[in-house]
């Protein structure tokens, strides 16, 4: 019998400091802790925190170097009429970009299209192809969103076509920047500037703002980007940080009643209640932003383009509904090679705990959602995943998605391979890249040379990030709310982990098609609590007690809100001298087993949760739920012979 193979990372405890900050604040002891888990540790600090609308903050003009002539290279060109072209990308935040800079565009009265290149012919970013488009369309300007800045051949080729170029990205700085008029990129900010985290959409959103302010046409048009900025933001998974986390807040407050009909759409079809006082990033990540991707995955990104930019409701519906389809057929693809990939990995079998990276290539495989299936692989293995497939068109180029865990950088790991690599770009956190297939093998043993230059062995598990531990009488709906009321949490301020130690499992069954239903009780006080372990199922059944970690969730039923766990990691509990226990199997039932060492003791718990202790050399044993109880037993004896073998088996006593 198993449980998930997983790495428990508990954060230190500040008994002094959380005193305080519950002092300051009024909040509970285990959200003051959370806090000073995400480095707030100071009553300025911590007020911005709960308060972002406090914080001062610089313009984003005295930020960005190139923003003042990004605003007045547009200006000119909406002044003379130039024809000006955005060029996005296909995934969530290339289109909300793209749209939103084309709703505040037209808005000021620019002559303004798009185009977003083809996932499968062209992959990601602007080429030369496009440029040369452009330019024979006449463009004189050309605006890049969520991509540009390491495509340096195409916009040199631009610039001697006489385009003017600004670049807006949020991805990592190449060693040498395109020579573009503008280029808007968070990443060459100070590290500590509250604009560092922006994605795509941020950039695009600031310059759309800002260029709106500077006309003096600003009114009307502040609202709806706003909310494109929150969708897209989320959707992209950016860290929920410094002005990320002050206009979310704002953003998800006015999205249940969007003044966009693709959002309305939208929200209508993926079932988010519009009754809500405001959205949480989970509405988004998990129901507004997949349906988005999936179009720019495995459709055409005019659909969402469209969706995001119609002030017609009857076609935002329509879109919306073509966005609901495609989603669903990205999610069949999802499990159908996720499915492929398992297999290919436990058959091979791949050893990629020796090679302490995961490259797995299989041709037809989707394009589009092959990233979505590395992150689960990340998930299941807790290694850095490199996956790709053949080009269609072309089995000597293979395409890939990668992701990562916290000790490795992608886009490191991709600028150490750039020799064997055609193309490639990202983030610390996912990059993209394709090369020759006759490069596979070389391109295998310079990632598993990199990875073994930043990961250690313990580093390839699942991690699970804990921020304290709580007991089940302190799990109620005034710790929920006041969880709730620090929305928004995300990426870069993740939503609260807690952990309990030692629980009974009292009820356990499987729901759906790979989940479990789980009652857990603490210390026999009659304290219970439901949980829900989403993709649980092949643990079944668990064994009678468990250390359990989780996020706490409302759960509505018949009327009923009831605060439920949500089950992010299980192992055996821990004994007393800090050692694991281990689970093995006897005729169908799970028992857990630990040998006292100073002791010479064996102890052996089974499913009703009896011990059974031995000491080494005894013919005797004690048999019972405890030791004043315990009655002694016979251990040559059928079956606890055969059960003490399988023991000894485990804990290579034997």
């Amino acid at each position: 019998m198993k449980l998930p193979n997983q790495r428990w990372s508990i954060a230190p405890s500040h008994p002094e400091k959380v005193q305080a900050l519950v002092k300051e604040t009024g909040l509970s002891p285990l959200i003051a802790q959370v806090i000073l888990n995400r480095g707030i540790d100071t009553p300025n600090l911590t007020q911005v925190y709960l308060n972002p609308d406090q914080q001062i903050l610089p313009s984003p003009l005295e930020e960005f170097p190139d923003l003042q002539k990004s605003i007045e290279l547009l200006k000119e060109a909406i002044e003379t009429g130039d024809k000006i072209a955005i060029c996005g990308d296909y995934d969530a935040d290339g289109m909300t970009s793209t749209s939103l800079l084309l709703r505040a565009l037209k808005h000021l009265g620019a002559d303004v299209y798009y185009e977003i290149p083809s996932r499968m012919k062209d992959g990601y970013g602007i080429n030369k192809r496009i440029v040369e488009s452009f330019a024979q369309d006449g463009v004189g300007l050309i605006l890049t969103v969520d991509n540009g800045i390491s495509a340096y051949e195409p916009i040199q080729r631009a610039v001697e076509l006489g385009l003017t170029v600004i670049i807006t990205d949020h991805h990592d700085l190449p060693e040498k920047l395109p020579p573009a008029q503008a280029i808007l990129n968070p990443k060459l900010l100070p590290v500590m500037s509250p604009y560092r985290g922006l994605a795509g959409v941020g950039v695009a959103y600031i310059l759309a703002v800002t260029t709106a302010q500077s006309l003096d046409k600003s009114q009307g048009i502040i609202g709806p980007l706003l909310e494109l900025f929150t969708l897209g933001t989320i959707a992209d998974l950016a860290p929920l940080v410094g002005v990320n986390r002050r206009w979310l807040k704002r953003g998800l407050k006015q999205l249940p009643n969007s003044q966009l009909a693709g959002i309305q759409a939208l929200m209508q079809v993926a079932g988010v209640s519009e009754a809500q006082k405001q959205l949480k990033p989970d509405d988004i990540g998990f129901k507004l932003g997949p349906r988005i991707n999936a179009v720019g995955r495995i459709g055409d990104p005019q659909v969402a383009i469209e969706l995001l930019t119609t002030d017609d409701l009857g076609i935002a519906l329509e879109r919306a509904m073509q966005c609901e389809q495609i989603n669903s057929k990205r999610q069949s693809l999802c499990e159908e090679i996720e499915r492929e990939a398992i297999h290919l990995i436990e058959t091979t079998p791949i050893n990629y705990q020796k090679d302490r990276v995961l490259l797995i290539v299989k041709h037809q495989w989707h394009h589009g959602v092959i990233g979505i299936v590395a992150s689960r692989l990340v998930e299941r293995y807790g290694v850095p995943v490199f996956i790709g497939t053949y080009e269609e068109e072309d089995l000597s180029k293979i395409r890939g998605s990668a992701r990562g865990i916290e000790e490795f950088n992608v886009f490191e790991a991709l600028v150490f391979c750039d020799n064997l690599l055609d193309k490639y770009g990202g983030h610390k956190a996912a990059g993209g890249f394709s090369f020759s297939a006759n490069n596979l093998e070389a391109f295998k043993e310079r990632l598993s040379s990199f990875s073994h230059q930043c990961l250690e062995p313990n580093h390839l598990k699942p991690l699970v990030k804990i921020d304290a531990q709580a007991d089940f009488k302190e799990l109620n709906f005034n710790l929920y709310q006041q969880i709730d009321g620090l929305q928004p949490w995300g990426i870069g301020n993740a939503f609260p982990v807690f952990w309990t130690a030692n629980v009974r499992v009292l009820e356990q069954k499987i729901v759906g098609k790979n989940n479990l239903k789980i009652v857990f009780s603490q210390n026999n006080d009659g304290a219970e609590m439901k949980a829900i372990a989403w993709r649980y199922g092949g643990y079944f059944p668990l064994p009678a007690r468990l250390d359990i970690a989780y996020k706490l969730t409302e759960n509505h039923w018949n009327g009923n809100t009831n605060i439920e766990l949500d089950i992010v990691g299980m192992r055996l509990p821990l004994l007393s001298d800090g050692a694991s226990q281990n689970m093995f199997e006897y005729q169908g039932k799970q028992y857990i087993c630990h040998y006292l060492k100073d002791e010479q003791e064996l102890r052996i718990q089974n499913p009703q949760g009896k011990v059974l202790s031995i000491r080494k050399g005894q013919r005797k044993g004690l048999l019972g739920i405890n030791q004043r109880e315990a009655k002694e037993i016979d251990v040559t004896k059928l079956p606890y012979y055969d059960i003490i073998k399988a023991a000894m088996k485990v804990l290579n006593l034997s």
